[in-house]
C-alpha cells in the first residue's frame, strides 16, 4: 500500500465546562486530526497537542510544522506491506512524539479499514469491553468537587482521578475519602511538588489511593525513586515516560510502580504496546491515559486498552464528559457498569463526520498529495 494523500485539520472545540489542573485552566481544546488516504480508503489519527506548551513542549503549531515539513514528506513514495511502527521512519526527528503518533495512528486505521479489521485486533488486543475511570479537575470548592465525584460514581465510572496541587491536596482528599470510603481514588499532581514536600506527600498514605501520578518533575526519575522509597502510595509516572527506554529506566531505578501509557506521548500505538509488554514482563501496572482527545484519539485509546495487561481503569471517558458534540458517530459512551464496549467495525470502529470536523476546523491543508 502507498500513502497517496495526507491532510491536516486544526480544530478548536469548546469544553462543556472548564477543566483545571495544577498548571492550566482549559475552557476549550485545540488539536490536530490527521487523515491519510490510499486506494479510496481513509484512516484517521489525532495529535492532542494543546495550544500552549504546558503539558509538554509540543503545541498544535509545532505539530503542524513537524508534520507538514518533516514527517509527511517522509512517507512520499513509501510502500507498506502491512501495518506496523511507522514512527520508525521518523527517528531522524528528535522528539515531537505527538506529531509522530498522530500519523502512525492514521496509518494504522487506514490499514485496518482496508483489511476490514478493527484496530484493536490488528494491535493484538483481546478485550471486547474495557473498564474506565474519569479525571476530575480542580474545583472552586470541595463541595463542588464532592458533587462531581458523586455524579461520576453514579454514572458507573470505576475509578476517580482527582487533580491536586499544594493547598488543594490533603484536606481535599480527606473530605472525598470520608464521603466516599469505598471509591477507587487516585491523585494527579502534574509535577506540582518537589522532594522538599516528601513529608507532606506521606500524609496521602492515609487515604488508600490507587496511586499518585507524576508528583515531581515532568522529566524526572531519580527524585521519584527517592519519593517512592519513602511513601506507601504507589507512584505513577506520566510525563516522564516518553519512550520504551524511559519506561525501562524508570522501572530499573524504582521510580514508579505504575505507568500511565498515553500513546500520543510516547510516539504511537506500537511504542505504547512495547511499554505495555515491558510492564507485563516486570509485573508492573499500566493503564491508558488520555489528553482530552476528540472521538478519533479516544477510539485509538480504546483499541490500545484492549491489550491484556491494561488491567486498571483508564482515562477514557464518554465523549460528552468534555464535548457537547464529538466529531465521530456514534459518540463514545460508558455503560452503567463503568465500561466501554469495544467497537467491532473496521478501523477505529467509528465514523468521522465531515460536517462536525468542518464545524470546529480553523485551518486545513494537504501536506502530501
Amino acid at each position: 500500500m502507498r500513502i497517496e494523500r495526507i491532510e491536516l485539520f486544526h480544530l478548536k472545540i469548546p469544553l462543556v465546562r472548564p477543566f483545571v489542573t495544577s498548571v492550566a485552566r482549559y475552557v476549550d481544546r485545540e488539536m490536530l486530526l490527521v487523515r491519510v488516504d490510499s486506494g479510496g480508503v481513509s484512516g484517521w489519527g489525532e495529535v492532542p497537542a494543546p495550544a500552549a506548551p504546558l503539558y509538554s513542549y509540543e503545541t498544535t503549531q509545532t505539530a503542524w510544522h513537524i508534520l507538514r515539513d518533516f514527517l509527511a514528506p517522509k512517507l512520499r513514495n513509501q510502500e507498506f506491506a502491512g501495518p506496523g511502527p511507522v514512527s520508525e521512519l521518523f527517528s531522524f526527528v528528535r522528539g515531537h512524539n505527538m506529531a509522530k503518533a498522530g500519523l502512525e495512528m492514521a496509518v494504522l486505521d487506514l490499514f485496518a479499514r482496508a483489511q476490514g479489521k478493527p484496530v484493536h485486533q490488528v494491535l493484538g488486543g483481546e478485550r471486547t469491553e474495557i473498564p474506565t475511570g474519569v479525571s476530575l479537575g480542580i474545583e472552586e470548592s470541595v463541595t463542588h468537587l464532592l458533587a462531581r465525584v458523586e455524579t461520576a460514581l453514579a454514572q458507573g465510572y470505576q475509578r476517580i482521578k482527582l487533580k491536586i496541587k499544594p493547598k488543594w491536596d490533603v484536606n481535599v482528599l480527606a473530605e472525598v475519602r470520608r464521603e466516599f470510603p469505598k471509591a477507587a481514588l487516585m491523585a494527579d499532581a502534574n509535577s506540582a511538588y518537589t522532594l522538599a514536600d516528601i513529608d507532606h506527600l506521606k500524609q496521602l498514605d492515609a487515604f488508600d489511593l490507587t496511586m499518585i501520578e507524576q508528583p515531581l518533575g515532568y522529566d524526572d526519575y531519580v527524585d521519584h525513586a527517592r519519593l517512592q522509597a519513602r511513601i506507601r502510595t504507589p507512584v505513577c509516572l506520566d510525563e516522564s515516560i516518553r519512550s520504551y527506554d524511559d519506561a525501562r529506566r524508570a522501572f530499573e531505578l524504582g521510580a514508579c510502580k505504575v505507568i500511565n501509557i498515553k500513546q500520543a506521548r510516547v510516539g504511537g500505538p506500537y511504542t505504547a504496546k512495547m511499554i505495555h509488554n515491558l510492564a507485563r514482563a516486570r509485573q508492573a501496572a499500566v493503564w491508558c491515559g488520555g489528553l482530552l482527545e476528540t472521538g478519533v484519539g479516544r477510539a485509538h485509546n480504546i483499541a490500545l486498552a484492549t491489550l491484556p495487561h491494561f488491567t486498571l481503569p483508564g482515562d477514557i471517558s464518554a465523549s460528552d464528559r468534555y464535548y457537547a458534540e464529538d466529531v465521530i458517530d456514534p459518540p463514545v459512551t460508558v455503560t452503567p457498569r463503568g465500561t466501554i464496549v469495544v467497537p467491532q467495525g473496521p478501523g477505529i470502529g467509528y465514523t468521522v463526520v465531515d460536517r462536525k470536523v468542518s464545524l470546529y476546523c480553523v485551518r486545513k491543508e494537504y501536506v502530501l498529495s
